[in-house]
Protein backbone atom coordinates (compact mmCIF):
# COMPACT_ATOMS: atom_id res chain seq x y z
CA UNK A 1 0.00 0.00 0.00
CA UNK A 2 1.43 3.18 -0.87
CA UNK A 3 2.13 5.36 2.08
CA UNK A 4 -0.26 8.36 2.53
CA UNK A 5 1.05 11.79 3.01
CA UNK A 6 0.04 12.97 6.43
CA UNK A 7 -1.41 16.43 6.89
CA UNK A 8 -1.62 18.45 9.92
CA UNK A 9 -4.16 21.44 9.80
CA UNK A 10 -3.50 24.77 11.88
CA UNK A 11 -5.99 27.47 11.60
CA UNK A 12 -7.88 29.58 14.48
CA UNK A 13 -10.91 29.11 13.30
CA UNK A 14 -11.71 25.44 14.31
CA UNK A 15 -14.67 24.98 12.00
CA UNK A 16 -12.83 26.21 8.95
CA UNK A 17 -9.69 23.68 9.76
CA UNK A 18 -12.44 20.91 9.91
CA UNK A 19 -13.77 21.53 6.79
CA UNK A 20 -10.22 21.47 5.68
CA UNK A 21 -9.59 18.40 6.94
CA UNK A 22 -12.83 16.94 5.58
CA UNK A 23 -11.94 18.03 1.98
CA UNK A 24 -8.24 16.36 2.15
CA UNK A 25 -9.76 13.36 3.70
CA UNK A 26 -11.59 13.22 0.64
CA UNK A 27 -8.51 11.97 -1.24
CA UNK A 28 -6.95 8.40 -0.75
CA UNK A 29 -3.37 9.47 -1.04
CA UNK A 30 -3.78 12.31 2.29
CA UNK A 31 -4.07 11.80 5.62
CA UNK A 32 -5.25 14.55 8.07
CA UNK A 33 -3.68 13.69 10.95
CA UNK A 34 -4.91 16.24 13.50
CA UNK A 35 -5.53 19.83 13.86
CA UNK A 36 -4.37 22.89 15.45
CA UNK A 37 -5.63 26.55 16.66
CA UNK A 38 -1.86 28.44 16.47
CA UNK A 39 1.50 27.65 16.45
CA UNK A 40 1.95 26.61 19.97
CA UNK A 41 -0.23 23.89 19.24
CA UNK A 42 0.95 22.92 16.04
CA UNK A 43 4.63 22.81 17.81
CA UNK A 44 2.75 20.64 19.97
CA UNK A 45 1.34 18.29 17.80
CA UNK A 46 3.82 17.87 15.33
CA UNK A 47 6.18 15.37 17.08
CA UNK A 48 2.95 13.52 18.27
CA UNK A 49 1.62 12.96 14.64
CA UNK A 50 4.47 12.87 12.11
CA UNK A 51 2.89 15.03 9.63
CA UNK A 52 4.73 15.36 6.22
CA UNK A 53 2.91 18.66 5.75
CA UNK A 54 2.04 21.04 7.84
CA UNK A 55 -0.93 23.71 6.48
CA UNK A 56 -0.70 26.92 8.14
CA UNK A 57 -2.68 29.74 8.53
CA UNK A 58 -0.70 32.93 8.51
CA UNK A 59 -2.83 35.03 10.76
CA UNK A 60 -3.48 33.64 13.99
CA UNK A 61 -3.31 34.54 17.88
CA UNK A 62 -0.63 33.70 20.55
CA UNK A 63 1.94 32.48 17.65
CA UNK A 64 1.60 33.67 13.70
CA UNK A 65 2.34 31.49 10.80
CA UNK A 66 5.23 33.30 10.04
CA UNK A 67 7.14 33.11 13.21
CA UNK A 68 5.55 29.25 13.56
CA UNK A 69 7.04 28.39 10.20
CA UNK A 70 10.26 29.64 11.49
CA UNK A 71 10.10 26.77 14.68
CA UNK A 72 8.51 24.27 12.35
CA UNK A 73 11.66 24.50 9.73
CA UNK A 74 14.27 24.83 12.93
CA UNK A 75 13.04 21.62 14.52
CA UNK A 76 11.93 19.38 12.03
CA UNK A 77 13.16 20.68 8.37
CA UNK A 78 12.11 17.97 6.64
CA UNK A 79 8.27 18.87 7.36
CA UNK A 80 7.01 21.10 4.65
CA UNK A 81 4.83 24.09 5.05
CA UNK A 82 2.42 25.60 2.94
CA UNK A 83 0.59 29.13 4.26
CA UNK A 84 -2.73 29.03 3.84
CA UNK A 85 -4.51 32.96 4.27
CA UNK A 86 -7.12 34.93 2.87
CA UNK A 87 -4.77 37.89 3.11
CA UNK A 88 -1.95 38.36 0.20
CA UNK A 89 0.21 40.92 1.85
CA UNK A 90 3.46 40.78 -0.01
CA UNK A 91 5.20 41.07 3.57
CA UNK A 92 3.85 38.12 4.75
CA UNK A 93 4.75 36.26 1.77
CA UNK A 94 8.29 37.42 1.80
CA UNK A 95 8.54 36.47 5.91
CA UNK A 96 6.70 33.46 4.68
CA UNK A 97 8.83 32.39 2.17
CA UNK A 98 12.03 33.23 4.23
CA UNK A 99 11.17 31.40 6.88
CA UNK A 100 11.04 28.24 4.83
CA UNK A 101 7.32 28.03 3.98
CA UNK A 102 7.38 25.40 0.46
CA UNK A 103 4.18 27.93 -0.63
CA UNK A 104 1.34 30.25 -0.15
CA UNK A 105 -1.95 29.26 -1.16
CA UNK A 106 -5.12 31.34 -0.70
CA UNK A 107 -7.97 30.39 0.79
CA UNK A 108 -10.38 30.92 -1.78
CA UNK A 109 -8.88 28.44 -4.20
CA UNK A 110 -10.91 25.28 -5.19
CA UNK A 111 -10.92 21.51 -3.01
CA UNK A 112 -9.13 20.15 -5.44
CA UNK A 113 -6.48 22.82 -6.27
CA UNK A 114 -5.63 22.44 -2.29
CA UNK A 115 -5.05 18.75 -2.65
CA UNK A 116 -2.99 19.30 -5.50
CA UNK A 117 -0.44 21.89 -3.76
CA UNK A 118 0.11 19.36 -1.28
CA UNK A 119 0.86 16.92 -3.26
CA UNK A 120 3.37 18.94 -4.67
CA UNK A 121 4.38 20.40 -2.07
CA UNK A 122 5.35 16.86 -0.37
CA UNK A 123 7.20 16.47 -3.73
CA UNK A 124 9.60 19.31 -2.87
CA UNK A 125 8.19 21.81 -5.32
CA UNK A 126 8.05 25.80 -4.14
CA UNK A 127 3.77 26.29 -4.64
CA UNK A 128 2.90 30.08 -5.72
CA UNK A 129 -0.28 31.39 -7.27
CA UNK A 130 0.54 33.74 -10.35
CA UNK A 131 -0.61 36.97 -8.19
CA UNK A 132 0.96 35.99 -5.29
CA UNK A 133 4.31 35.28 -7.02
CA UNK A 134 3.52 39.03 -9.03
CA UNK A 135 3.51 40.46 -5.42
CA UNK A 136 6.67 38.81 -4.72
CA UNK A 137 8.09 40.20 -7.68
CA UNK A 138 7.13 43.36 -6.65
CA UNK A 139 7.99 43.49 -3.31
CA UNK A 140 11.66 41.99 -3.85
CA UNK A 141 12.04 45.01 -6.49
CA UNK A 142 11.36 47.46 -3.65
CA UNK A 143 13.33 45.77 -1.26
CA UNK A 144 16.57 46.10 -3.54
CA UNK A 145 15.62 49.74 -4.80
CA UNK A 146 15.65 50.72 -0.79
CA UNK A 147 18.74 49.18 -0.50
CA UNK A 148 20.39 50.81 -3.14
CA UNK A 149 19.04 54.40 -2.14
CA UNK A 150 20.39 54.12 1.29
CA UNK A 151 23.57 53.01 0.06
CA UNK A 152 23.82 56.43 -2.25
CA UNK A 153 22.43 58.60 0.44
CA UNK A 154 24.91 57.37 2.68
CA UNK A 155 28.48 56.52 0.95
CA UNK A 156 27.68 58.47 -2.42
CA UNK A 157 28.45 55.17 -3.85
CA UNK A 158 28.30 54.73 -7.46
CA UNK A 159 26.07 52.14 -9.10
CA UNK A 160 28.62 49.67 -9.94
CA UNK A 161 29.86 50.37 -6.53
CA UNK A 162 26.25 49.61 -4.58
CA UNK A 163 26.52 46.25 -6.73
CA UNK A 164 29.46 45.07 -5.37
CA UNK A 165 29.25 46.62 -1.99
CA UNK A 166 25.40 44.73 -1.76
CA UNK A 167 27.43 41.17 -3.09
CA UNK A 168 30.06 41.68 -0.26
CA UNK A 169 27.60 41.91 2.61
CA UNK A 170 25.99 38.76 1.14
CA UNK A 171 29.72 36.87 1.74
CA UNK A 172 30.14 36.58 -1.93
CA UNK A 173 34.48 36.50 -2.42
CA UNK A 174 35.79 39.19 -4.60
CA UNK A 175 36.36 36.31 -7.27
CA UNK A 176 32.59 35.12 -6.83
CA UNK A 177 31.62 38.95 -7.87
CA UNK A 178 34.35 39.33 -10.67
CA UNK A 179 32.18 35.87 -11.93
CA UNK A 180 28.74 37.33 -11.43
CA UNK A 181 29.35 41.05 -12.72
CA UNK A 182 31.69 39.85 -15.38
CA UNK A 183 34.85 42.06 -14.17
CA UNK A 184 38.19 41.04 -14.09
CA UNK A 185 39.62 40.38 -10.46
CA UNK A 186 41.68 43.67 -10.86
CA UNK A 187 38.30 45.72 -11.49
CA UNK A 188 36.68 44.49 -8.81
CA UNK A 189 39.52 45.14 -6.44
CA UNK A 190 39.67 48.34 -7.96
CA UNK A 191 35.54 48.52 -6.93
CA UNK A 192 36.64 47.15 -2.96
CA UNK A 193 39.00 49.70 -2.37
CA UNK A 194 36.82 52.35 -3.73
CA UNK A 195 34.41 51.33 -1.39
CA UNK A 196 36.31 51.21 1.99
CA UNK A 197 37.31 54.72 0.92
CA UNK A 198 33.66 56.21 0.56
CA UNK A 199 32.95 54.08 4.01
CA UNK A 200 35.95 55.52 5.70
CA UNK A 201 36.87 51.52 6.49
CA UNK A 202 40.20 50.10 6.38
CA UNK A 203 38.92 46.39 5.92
CA UNK A 204 36.36 43.95 4.56
CA UNK A 205 34.63 43.23 7.83
CA UNK A 206 34.28 46.72 8.78
CA UNK A 207 33.34 48.00 5.61
CA UNK A 208 30.69 45.35 5.74
CA UNK A 209 29.69 46.52 8.92
CA UNK A 210 29.42 50.04 7.84
CA UNK A 211 27.16 48.66 4.59
CA UNK A 212 24.37 46.48 7.44
CA UNK A 213 24.65 49.75 9.32
CA UNK A 214 23.58 51.76 6.74
CA UNK A 215 20.88 49.03 5.30
CA UNK A 216 18.85 48.86 8.87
Amino acid sequence: MEKKIKVLVVDDQTMLANEIAAVLNTDGALEVVGTASDGFEALEKIPLTHPDVVLLDIRMPNMNGVVATSHIKTRYPDVKVLILTTFDDSDYILNAINNGASGYLLKDMGGGALIDAIKNAYEGDTILPSKIARRITDAAKHVAADREIKLMRTFTLSEREIEVALMMYEGFTNRQISSALNLSEGTTRNYVSSIYVKTGCDSRAEAIEAIKSALN
